[in-house]
């Protein structure tokens, strides 16, 4: 059954693959559910939007698997090299393999997708004057909310987690006197509301981002101080927070560093976000320059 084209949910596709793009050429992009709350949006209807736009280019999509979601396509375990296209629990699939998002294999905008976005960004859909039903990205934010909205996690842990061996890993190529001038600057609270306080229940000294910082493993935090900094190509770099964060298939490497980036650009100074990119491989500097 055809569906119906709307504005509001083409500008926000638009949009979020115009702002992943990092590269010439396509880049990975996820959509969560986060984009679209608040819009009643079926799978079907989702990705009925992304065919669409695919299909009269106004953007150029790597897809694979059954672009309108049937969800007996959908097994439990997915082999990442085998599907690009990512169809999961959060809208309704009891079966998907991992919660929360929606991924291409590649997209990028085309020049006629370029032209329509500037087009609605100067005249924007009515509907998305409505308020938005969902937290907007903002500074006053807590951290780790932070974290979970730009990766689409569901959990305090698991941002916690993903920021702790973020951290670590930006650490193991700084100074010491570089992460310290990081930690003097990093006193917000990770998390609003926990009244049982059971995000800290193994790491219960871990109140404040600077406690991640810092490691709540001691003997991690002893090592880095002990050890002189490293170099660590791009590619390192993320295969480590893929490997000792613990990502779903799911959710790039990239993003997750992004997602823990931006929101520790929002704690610091312009100086010390100067400071730390000195210290950061290219690619990965590029990233923590966009976040």
């Amino acid at each position: 059954m055809p569906i119906a084209i709307r504005d509001d949910v083409v500008y926000i596709m638009l949009k979020k693959i115009h702002d992943s793009d990092r590269v010439p050429g396509p880049d990975p992009v996820n959509f969560t559910d986060t984009d679209f709350a608040g819009l009643e949006m079926s799978i079907a209807d989702i990705l009925g939007h992304l065919d669409y736009l695919n299909q009269r280019q106004y953007i150029n999509a790597e897809f694979s698997g059954n672009a309108y979601a049937n969800q007996d396509d959908v097994p439990d375990l997915v082999d990442e090299e085998e599907f690009g296209l990512r169809i999961a629990n959060t809208y309704g699939a009891p079966d998907g393999p991992l919660p929360h998002l929606i991924e291409f294999k590649k997209a990028e905008l085309t020049p006629k997708g370029e032209k329509m976005l500037e087009e609605m960004e100067a005249n924007p859909p009515k509907s998305m004057n409505q308020g938005a039903a969902v937290p907007v990205y903002s500074k006053d934010m807590p951290f780790l909310e932070k974290v979970m909205l730009k990766t689409g996690l569901q959990e305090h842990y698991d941002a916690r987690d993903i920021t702790e061996v973020v951290f670590r890993t930006m650490r193991d190529m700084m100074t010491n006197e570089a992460v310290e001038h990081v930690a003097e600057e990093l006193h917000e609270p990770m998390e609003e509301g926990n009244t049982d306080k059971t995000l800290y229940a193994a790491t219960p000294l871990a109140t404040e981002v600077a406690d991640l910082w810092e490691d709540t493993n001691p003997i991690v935090h002893f090592l880095s101080r002990i050890r002189p900094p490293l170099k660590i190509k791009s590619s390192t770099f993320l295969f480590r927070i893929k490997q000792e964060a613990g990502l779903a298939v799911t959710i790039p490497p990239e993003s997750a560093v992004e997602a823990v980036f931006s929101a520790t650009k929002d704690e610091l100074s312009d100086d010390r976000i100067k400071e730390v990119a000195n210290f950061l491989p290219d690619e990965i500097r590029a990233i923590w320059e966009k976040a």
